[in-house]
């Protein structure tokens, strides 16, 4: 048995005309908005307030930033601006009393020999000893 599967799921119906039934809310509702700006204020307080419920309408209804609809742009600046901001990182340099810091053992510090190979060694040893690293797949420790 054959099933249609459906295509272009993304694409919103033209129903209205040439405009999607959101693209003709918009519009509608910014029309209905310079209507009333119109009926209840002078003609210059009018035009100064209907053009930018206009061009709010038109933008809701047509202009696209990054493939996405104009009022997930506005919605991200209004919840951006309300929401409180989270910084991950701030350096603060902390002064280490007495207590804190620990003495050096000096039994674990070997003398330095001549050989600057034998050094390098000796200090990755050291480093993999005191910080090991854990293998992601089995769950252990590297030693």
């Amino acid at each position: 048995m054959r099933f249609q599967v459906p295509q272009f799921t993304d694409v919103e119906d033209k129903i209205i005309g040439p405009l999607t039934f959101k693209q003709f809310l918009y519009l509608g509702g910014a029309a209905g908005m310079v209507v009333v700006l119109f009926t209840f204020l002078p003609k210059f307080l009018a035009v100064f307030f209907a053009l930018p419920v206009a061009a709010l309408g038109g933008l809701l209804a047509f202009y696209k930033v990054n493939n996405q609809s104009f009022i997930r742009i506005v919605e991200s600046f209004v919840k951006y601006q309300i929401t409180s901001k989270l910084y991950l990182w701030k350096h603060e340099e902390k002064a280490m009393s007495a207590q804190e810091k620990k003495p050096i053992n000096p039994a674990l510090v070997p003398k330095l020999s001549e050989s600057k190979l034998r050094d390098l060694m000796w200090s990755l040893d050291v480093k993999q000893a005191n910080n090991p690293v854990t293998n992601d797949k089995m769950g252990t420790t590297n030693t």
